[in-house]
Order: structure tokens, then C-alpha cells, then sequence
């Protein structure tokens, strides 16, 4: 069974709403052409009934009103079959002895000299009655009038939906019919309307030539619904195909990367909602491959650290064991050292790759005097390296006020020692530290800010970014005998994101690196 994919959902649930909006309009449309085609027909049917208006105007002009012909079946019909009742009754009257206008320049006597009607007279109706007559016949010779019969009885015959009503819409004669829904003709005396021809529309269109035209246009709907289907069908099978088209691409590249495949990238177009999924889903798939070559490089050079010392400690052994070297002072101090650098390796790894929240231990701080102590720890070491080191802000702050923090006062020493080993590392001797602190309430942050701002050698610019990547060291100081494991500025950047703080990296004025450390004051604290 094939799978039922959202595009096909989707295609399938098009299908069935045009299906069923399809069928309704077909429906609709062929129940609409019965019921609206008998009223139509009544329309082209009453405007050839104007023969019947003007009898009815006549009789309304000769007597004034349509007191007479209310409810008057015998005048009624006589005016239905027009002049041609006086000849079928015997009337005597001259103008009762003409015949309609339907028949009467028909018959023996009033055609001309080809057998048609004369000039002037109107074409002729069908012989059987005055209904619509859509096509033109041929002239067959009527039988005489006194054996024509009465059109009323015809059981299709127009005279069974007549009727007149008056200006009032008051029925005065003829059939009932609906006045809403029948034809009418408007019988006008002057400029004043004093009745209506009304003709109510066929109930049901049972002849032939009813059911074929209606078997016709019904099948022309039909055959256009139909059409009209399969293109619809097409047109959202296509749609649903280039609308879910991006989310196939997006499945098949997250299956990629599952693989493994973290180059894996997809097509993105427009800027709709799938485009925006599609440049998200890019973005992941960037970091993911950044973090994936940045844990294969590091552990590259966590690999190549270790094997330092381990390959010093191999070749002191080694040269022990070949009798190259005997054991003696000397040589136990140098494996002492390979330990101890092997076991300091090994605890900055561990600090940066834990989390610093999990054993942060919150005191109140006072981050100024953890960092006089470290500074007094090295002074010495600066001393010897020839490093002037310019503290007097950190004494004119100290002489007036001590800002407190909330943390984990061994962390933070580590961060200053941290720093400062890092200028001791990478600072040509004869250089310069100098150290900026400043302090802001409520007003403005209230936090604390450190500068560290250390003379030449610089990081070069393509280089900033990387500073607290771990295990990071810029080229100008790849030496291990100055510089450390490159985890230093790593375990920085976590300790103080840690005490909610931020720490940043950027040229400096006196020719090196400036580190612009932030940390939130305590609550209590006051500056």
C-alpha cells in the first residue's frame, strides 16, 4: 500500500471538495434550467399574445372599466378565439365575421396569387394553435373555419395559463395563476395601466422536444463540469507537487544529517514560511558542521597536548632503561615537571568541558581584593619579565569603596590568575598591563567593569573572534615554553557567563589585547 504522504493528503482533499463543489454545481445549474425554463418560455410566449392585449383594450375602452368581462367565461372565451368566434357562433355583425388576425388572411380567399399571404398581412401561426412558433413552416391550406377547433381544449394549450387581472393585480378572468412567478403584459389605456395579460409558466415540460432540450443543455453542463474537473484535478496535483516539494527536500536533507552528512544544505526559494524553514533548517546544519569540525579539532589538539609530556616522560624512561641516562636529581625533577604539566593539562580540560554551574559554590565577593591577590601572587613573575603593571585604579576604587558580588570566589581567582598568565605568556618583556576598573549604580547597570589592556605583541584581527575557542592559541605565540594549553581564555569565558557576567576581546590602545570583563553587583552592595 503506498504511503499516504502529506502532499497526497492534501492533493486528496482538494479532489474531494472539487469533486463535491463540482457536483453541486452541476446539480444546481440543471434544477435551476428546469424550473427557469418555463418561465422563460412563458416571457417569449405572452409577447406574442399582443393580438389578445389589444382585444382586451378595446373591450376596456368600450365599456369603461372590466366590470363585464369579470368573471364572464363566455366573453372571455370569445375573446380568446378573437374575431373567429362570431363566424363559429353566426354572428351577424360585420366586425364579428372577421377572423383573427392569426387566420385571417389564411383560407382560399385570402391568398395572393402564389397561395402566401398578401402585402401587409402577418405571417401565419400553426394551424393547431397561437403558441410560440420559433421556426418558420410551410403554408399548408387550413381547413374552413367552420370545422377549426377549439384551441382551449388542447391539453398543452397556452388559453388553460391565461388570465386577466387588473391595475390592483385582482383577477377578473381566466385561469389562477401565481402573480409572482408568471408573465405579463402590461395593458395600457392612454398613459395609465389598467390591467394585466397573465400567463403562468408550464408546471412540467413533459414533450419531447422539452426533454431533449433539456437533455441537451444538461449534458452540455455535465460535459463542462466534467472538464472542468480534470483541469482542477491537474492544477492541484501540480500545486500540491511544487508546495510540499521543499518540505520533501527538507525531509531528505534531515535524513542526510542524521547520516552524518552535516554539509548537507537545501535549496531555498521565495520567502514564504517554507523558505524561512528552509534557511532555519540551513542554519542548523552550519552549526552543527562548525561544532562537529570544531569537536574533531579539538580533540586533535587535546590529543597532541597530551602527547607532549607523555612523549617527554617515554623519552626520559627510555633513555633510563638503555642506560643513555642514569636516575638521578635531574632527571626526577624533569619527569616531575612532565607530571605536573601532563596533570595541569589534564584539569583544564576537565573545567572546560564541565559545566560551570554544577559546582559553583555563591558567597558574597569582593572580586577587587580577589584580584590585588592575584596580582600580589605575580608580581614577582612580572618583575622578571621586565612587565610594568599600572593598578592605581584598582587602589583609588579600593580607597573608597568595595563593590560585592554574588559568586564563587576560588572560580574567580582562577579567572584573574588566568588573565594574567595570559599576559605573562604572550607580552613581549619590557611591556606594559594596565588595569581599568569602573563601577556603576542602579542608573546604569550596576555592574562592575575591568579593563585588562596589555602592550604588543596584538591578536590579529581574523584571529579575535577565536580567543575563547578552547584550546585556541594565536600563531605569534605557539611556544608551550610561554604559552599555556590555549584553555585559559575558554575556562574565562564559561566561569563568567556563569556569575551571569560577560568578558570580550579587542585591540588595545597600548599596541596589544584588550579583556573587558562585566559582573552583575550584588543587591546589597553599595559602590
Amino acid at each position: 500500500m503506498p504511503r499516504l504522504t502529506l502532499s497526497r493528503k492534501i492533493f486528496l482533499a482538494l479532489a474531494a471538495l472539487l469533486i463535491v463543489l463540482l457536483l453541486s454545481f452541476a446539480g444546481l445549474s440543471i434544477v435551476a434550467l428546469q424550473r427557469g425554463l418555463g418561465s422563460y418560455v412563458a416571457e417569449i410566449e405572452i409577447r406574442r399574445m399582443d393580438w389578445l392585449s389589444q382585444l382586451l383594450l378595446k373591450h376596456y375602452a368600450a365599456n369603461g372599466d372590466w366590470k363585464k368581462l369579470r368573471d364572464n367565461d363566455d366573453a372571455w372565451h370569445r375573446l380568446q378565439m378573437g374575431r373567429l368566434a362570431a363566424v363559429l357562433d353566426g354572428a351577424s355583425s360585420p366586425d364579428e365575421r372577421k377572423l383573427p388576425p392569426w387566420y385571417e388572411n389564411r383560407g382560399p380567399g385570402g391568398n395572393g396569387p402564389d397561395g402566401g399571404p398578401e402585402n401587409g398581412a402577418r405571417p401565419p401561426p400553426p394551424a393547431q394553435s397561437p403558441q410560440l412558433d420559433l421556426l418558420p413552416k410551410r403554408f399548408v391550406p387550413l381547413p374552413p373555419p367552420w370545422s377549426f377547433p377549439d384551441p382551449r381544449e388542447a391539453a398543452d394549450s397556452i388559453y388553460q395559463r391565461l388570465a386577466v387581472v387588473d391595475a390592483q393585480g385582482a383577477r377578473v378572468v381566466g385561469a389562477q395563476v401565481d402573480q409572482e412567478n408568471a408573465a405579463r403584459l402590461p395593458l395600457r389605456h392612454g398613459r395609465s395601466v389598467v390591467g394585466y395579460l397573465m400567463l403562468a409558466p408550464v408546471q412540467g415540460l413533459e414533450s419531447e422536444a422539452d426533454r431533449a432540450f433539456l437533455a441537451r443543455q444538461s449534458g452540455v453542463i455535465g460535459l463542462t463540469g466534467l472538464c472542468g474537473l480534470v483541469f482542477a484535478l491537474m492544477l492541484s496535483w501540480l500545486l500540491a507537487r511544487r508546495w510540499f516539494r521543499p518540505i520533501d527536500d527538507l525531509t531528505q536533507a534531515a535524513q542526510d544529517v542524521a547520516r552524518g552528512r552535516l554539509s548537507t544544505r537545501v535549496a531555498v526559494q521565495g520567502s514564504d514560511e517554507l523558505a524561512l524553514l528552509g534557511k532555519t533548517f540551513n542554519d542548523m546544519a552550519q552549526r552543527l558542521d562548525t561544532v562537529e569540525a570544531s569537536r574533531r579539532a579539538w580533540l586533535a589538539d587535546a590529543a597532541h597536548e597530551l602527547r607532549t609530556p607523555l612523549a617527554a616522560m617515554r623519552a626520559e624512561i627510555e633513555a633510563l632503561q638503555d642506560g643513555v641516562r642514569t636516575f638521578d636529581e635531574r632527571t626526577a625533577l624533569r619527569l616531575h615537571r612532565q607530571v605536573i604539566r601532563l596533570g595541569q593539562l589534564v584539569d583544564d580540560l576537565r573545567s572546560s568541558m564541565r559545566e560551570p554551574q554544577s559546582d559553583l559554590l555563591t558567597t558574597a565577593v569582593f572580586p577587587l581584593s580577589l584580584l590585588k591577590e592575584a596580582l600580589d601572587h605575580t608580581r614577582d613573575r612580572f618583575a622578571a619579565r621586565s612587565i610594568a603593571v599600572d593598578r592605581s585604579a584598582i587602589d583609588l576604587v579600593s580607597a573608597w569603596a568595595q563593590p560585592m558580588i554574588d559568586g564563587d570566589a576560588h572560580r574567580l581567582h582562577q579567572v584573574f590568575m588566568n588573565l594574567l598568565e595570559n599576559t605573562l605568556a604572550y607580552t613581549d618583556g619590557g611591556g606594559q598591563l594596565r588595569i581599568g576598573v569602573t563601577v556603576d549604580g542602579a542608573w546604569s547597570g550596576n555592574r562592575l567593569t575591568l579593563h585588562f589592556d596589555d602592550s604588543a605583541p596584538g591578536v590579529p584581527e581574523p584571529e579575535m573572534p577565536r580567543l575563547f575557542d578552547r584550546l585556541f592559541r594565536g600563531e605569534s605565540s605557539r611556544s608551550r615554553e610561554l604559552g599555556g594549553s590555549g584553555l585559559g581564555l575558554s575556562i574565562c569565558r564559561a566561569t563568567i557567563e556563569a556569575h551571569g557576567g560577560t568578558i570580550d576581546a579587542q585591540a588595545s590602545d597600548l599596541g596589544g589585547l584588550r579583556v573587558i570583563l562585566t559582573l552583575p553587583l550584588s543587591r546589597s552592595a553599595s559602590p
